[in-house]
């Protein structure tokens, strides 16, 4: 039968004539045979290596480097550039996260949440611009675990158990014929092809335990698949299922950023005091000699007080611990049906559940929002302007409890008709739909205060490592107030529909036509829920809560020592937490009078509150997208030269409708726009073994999702106002690409490729200054616990919309070597490497929202106290977000017939993350290095044992805010986690 897939898979260097506008296809068919060990349709690419091996028979190509053959042999079939990662066998994927896989390939980095990988970089762009593809059918995973659920375009890797996928083909360069909508790249995983195993039937089980030497705690991981061809070979159905369940901590520091602000007073000298308005501002002030401790008054500029004002401090300096518990299950299934040779039906599902439980419990002090009660001493302002050190008098301690369960569930069916309908022409058609619920039914954060603790001291001279001690007991019940409860539910779905029709038509010999047209529709909803309350709000001088209760709350807008906010802590409504091994300096306090979750809810009443809409967490958005393509496959001799190219164009029209909570009422937005997307793409061969590539072609990505939001977001406790905007345009940039390929041995090979992409269009914030009620927002919107909620015109707010922007620019080199070590004698030849390298330079211009200057701004009515700040606005080069300059992977492997054993290491460097906010100018990552390593042994050909293990370095996840000072915004660790496991297959 002569299908798409083994038209598009050639043999010989002047038949490279396809690549990869078919290969989620052709991988489907072709990536499971070359990974078998025994097979009946193994293809011609899968021989090529085969007289090297018969002369160096002690070499064993199986297992691991039979992988990284196969997925060479792709590489090298393709006209375009395409990497690959290819299963060593089926149901035994390399790696246990298909985002630790993919940063084996050049050009790729990770980012890890929770202590796995999540999402990818591919050539400095962000998870956002890189489209995913399961089974040839676009789609998008949506995760609730980690810090922040993912609310936007990016692929969570870690939804999938990494046993149900027998290829990841990693697609770096665009054709006419492959989906647009990717700046970076686009991915296909590629799940089980029954016709492409063995005859009979196969039976593949693993059985794994895993343990985090952090939560001290064992979870099993298994897989299994069931896979059956018939003896004509017309029909094939593949079954597999993974299941994996494993508790992990997260134990460290954090800031949550770093500001400014005035205090109460300084080293005893008074900051507020009473005074006479006269006269105009600035000098329309007598000021008496009373001061005015806590609350109140009249700020009166120093040097001193000025000095600790405009330095930065941590907002909430605080260690604690963050659990982790995870639960998998997939499920896949296949059946193929060829009734002849020239027929092949194929029906794919897939079905993942991934429930995540975080739980999170610290002990901080709350000094964002509260300077104005606090009295500073002893203090230290490094050369970066940080007040790093500090005694605390008057301090609002907190310590608080978060519970976060969610459950993600995808699942998608398709299906794919290839025909052949003459033995020049063929046709594709490929259709499905999938969905992926991210659920978040509980977020619950219970409060307890202490708001006039007395000698707290923070030092952060060891800046990841700071010693924060508490001067009054945070063991007593008899110091706190329950003050706050939080419940935050939430969901968001993803809903993709697609039908896809692909032709290819072999006019002459070495001129093929590939057309064809597509329908896709994707829908995104997220909707958010509060059930915040303050148990006595900042306005309250006494009352009853309609749900809560009745309590007697004294006090003024801003708290004195002697305020009642809340109720009484008791042994019964609190716990102590023991902060374990957290990275903390000598000092440090290390136990906590936190509240009891079930206890607190329970006693509130919290779950039986009614919950009222999020505004800034409620939008949609659907996007219809139509068009075609047209490209053209040439491959011959140029005066000797044998050449493979295509060029094409594609055309998309893209319908799009917002939806958004403006001044509570629903607003949507329609708009539509159409992009012409030319691609060419040109292989030569100077010599058999040397591949000399080049690409050209305009890509786009679309907004981000929450930039597309009519509407906006309010943070009161920040005075900060984020509107979207949905006529944002879409990400539109020229790609530029060449490389060189050398295979200089059997399963080896040396690449480099130069990269370039020009970003004509890239959105921006824009941010400006302005009063609560020019924004015609609703008061409602202010959540009741910040500040701005009993004082919403207590200063003016920093305004933040998107726009567009002038654009950017991005430019790299890969280097990649990998190869068995056959040159070496005797075992030594057994051994093998994979070493690559990316360098990245970016530019782009940003508005960002620094540090003010002045404490002391006079105010425009000289009966009000002079104002603070405002931040100054500047434009400040840097990279794109998300792009790491650097990149390193490294893998030293050993295989014989009986025994396997690899270690891997990968490096990244430092980078931005996005815009910061309190005065700080950007906040990203520092660098990271990851070890891992696996050991594996044949006690029988069908039974093998293994070892693995994750993180073996134990690397501390580092994050800065500002990228000039470098703050400490959380350095935390996750733990080394080890695997021990077995295997069989019959």
């Amino acid at each position: 039968m002569k299908t798409m897939e083994n038209a598009q898979i050639r043999s010989r260097p002047a038949k490279w004539l396809c690549a990869v506008s078919g290969a989620a296809l052709a991988v489907g068919a072709v990536a499971p045979a070359l990974a078998q060990t025994t097979g009946a349709e193994s293809p011609p690419a899968a021989d090529q290596a085969a007289p090297a091996e018969e002369q160096t028979q002690d070499i064993v190509v199986t297992g691991f480097r039979q992988s990284l053959g196969a997925a060479i042999n792709l590489k090298r079939e393709t006209v375009s550039s395409v990497d690959a990662i290819v299963a060593e066998d089926i149901a035994k994927f390399p790696d246990q996260n298909l985002a630790e896989s993919l940063q084996r390939i050049p050009g790729i980095s990770i980012q890890r949440d929770g202590g796995e990988g999540r999402a990818i970089t591919v050539r400095g762009l962000g998870s956002q611009f890189t489209r995913v593809r399961l089974n040839g059918l676009e789609t998008v995973a949506t995760s609730t675990d980690g810090a922040s659920p993912n609310r936007d375009r990016s692929f969570d890797f870690n939804v999938f158990a990494s046993e149900l996928f027998s290829s990841l083909v990693v697609h770096k360069t665009a054709e006419a014929s492959l989906d647009e909508g990717s700046l970076g790249a686009v991915v296909d995983l590629n799940t089980g092809n029954p016709l492409g195993g063995k005859y009979g039937l196969t039976l593949v089980g693993s059985a794994t335990g895993s343990y985090n030497d952090l939560s001290k705690k064992w979870g099993p991981r298994l897989a299994g698949i069931a896979s059956w061809k018939s003896p004509d070979g017309r029909l094939g159905v593949a079954v597999s299922a993974a299941y994996s369940k494993l508790k992990t901590l997260e134990l460290g520091n954090n800031t949550v950023r770093w500001q400014q602000g005035r205090f109460d007073s300084v080293n005893g000298a008074p900051c507020f005091y009473d005074a006479t308005p006269v006269g105009t501002p600035p000098t329309g002030y007598i000021y008496t000699d009373r001061p005015r401790p806590n609350s109140g008054g009249y700020y009166r500029p120093t040097a001193t007080c000025d000095a600790a004002a405009l330095a930065f401090h941590p907002r909430i300096p605080r260690y604690g611990e963050v659990k982790h518990d995870r639960e998998r299950l997939g499920i896949t299934g296949s059946v193929q049906f060829a009734p002849t040779d020239a027929t092949k039906i194929s029906i794919d599902g897939l079905y993942s559940r991934f429930k995540a439980t975080r739980e999170e419990k610290w002990g901080e002090v709350l000094l964002r929002g509260n300077e104005r009660s606090i009295d500073v001493s002893n203090y230290t302002i490094d050369g970066d302007n940080n007040l790093v050190k500090a005694t605390l008098n008057d301090a609002w301690v907190r310590t608080e409890h978060y519970l976060r369960k969610s459950t993600t569930e995808f699942y998608q069916l398709g299906a794919t008709w290839d025909q052949d309908v003459t033995d020049t022409f063929r046709f594709t058609l490929l259709g499905g739909f999938s969905k992926s619920e991210a659920d978040i039914p509980l977020e619950t954060t219970l409060v307890f205060d202490d708001r006039d603790a007395q000698g707290y001291t923070y030092d952060y001279t060891n800046m990841r490592k700071p010693v924060l001690s508490f001067g009054t007991s945070v063991t007593d019940p008899a110091n706190f107030q329950l003050s706050e409860i939080r419940d935050r539910p939430s969901t968001t779905t993803n809903k993709f529909k697609t039908l896809q029709l692909r032709t290819e038509w072999d006019m002459t010999e070495g001129f093929q036509v590939k057309a064809g047209a597509v329908h896709r529709q994707f829908d995104f909803s997220t909707i958010g829920f509060t059930r915040d309350a303050v148990i006595c709000p900042t306005t309250a001088t006494g009352g009853r809560d309609a749900v809560l209760g009745t309590i007697t709350c004294t006090g003024s807008s801003v708290f004195g020592p002697s305020a009642v906010y809340g109720y009484q802590a008791t042994s019964a409504l609190g716990e102590i937490f023991d902060l374990g091994k957290a990275g903390q300096s000598a000092g440090t306090t290390t136990q906590f009078l936190i509240p009891n979750l079930p206890a607190g809810t329970e006693f509130t009443g919290l779950y039986d509150r009614t919950a009222a809409i999020d505004p800034g967490n409620t939008r949609s958005v659907t996007e219809k997208t139509t068009g075609g393509y047209l490209q053209f496959d040439v491959k011959g001799d140029l005066f000797g030269l044998e050449y493979a190219a295509n060029a094409g164009v594609r055309y998309v029209k893209t319908n799009q409708s917002s939806t958004g909570l403006a001044s509570g009422i629903a607003r949507t937005i329609k708009r539509s726009y159409d992009d012409w997307l030319p691609a060419m793409n040109v292989a030569l061969f100077p010599m058999r073994d040397l591949i000399i590539r080049a690409s050209a072609a305009k890509v786009i990505t679309r907004p981000s999702l929450g930039s597309l939001t009519p509407g906006g977001s309010v943070d009161g406790f920040n005075y900060n106002i984020n509107f979207g905007n949905p006529e944002l345009l879409p990400f539109r940039a020229a790609s530029y690409d060449i490389g060189i390929e050398w295979y200089f041995a059997p399963q080896s090979i040396f690449s480099i490729a130069l990269f370039k992409k020009d970003v004509a269009s890239f959105p921006i914030s824009l941010t400006t200054s302005g009063t609560y009620a020019s924004t015609g927002l609703p008061l409602s919107l202010i959540p009741p616990s910040s500040q701005a909620a009993s004082n919403p015109e207590g200063r003016l707010w920093n305004i933040t919309t998107p726009a567009n922007g002038e654009g950017a620019s991005l430019k790299g080199i890969e280097i990649g070597v990998q190869g068995p070590f056959s040159f070496l004698p005797g075992f030594l030849s057994r051994f093998g490497g994979i070493v690559n390298a990316t360098y990245v330079k970016s530019s782009a211009d940003y508005l960002v929202t620094g540090p003010t200057v002045n404490a002391c701004v006079p105010a425009a009515n000289p009966a009000s106290p002079c104002g603070f700040g405002p931040n100054v606005t500047t434009t400040r080069s840097s990279t794109l977000f998300g792009l790491s300059k650097k990149a390193l992977n490294g893998t030293l492997y050993y295989e014989d017939e009986k025994f396997s054993a690899r270690v891997s290491a990968s490096y990244r460097s430092g980078f931005v993350d996005q815009n910061s906010g309190t005065g700080n100018v950007f906040e990203g990552y520092n660098s990271t290095v990851n070890v891992d390593a696996s050991i594996r042994y044949k006690i029988l050909p069908s039974i093998e044992l293994s070892l693995e293990g994750i993180n073996l370095t134990d690397e501390y996840r580092d994050r800065y805010t500002d990228v000039d000072a470098n703050r400490n915004y959380e350095y935390n660790h996750f733990g080394r986690t080890i695997q021990v496991g077995a295997r069989f297959k019959m």
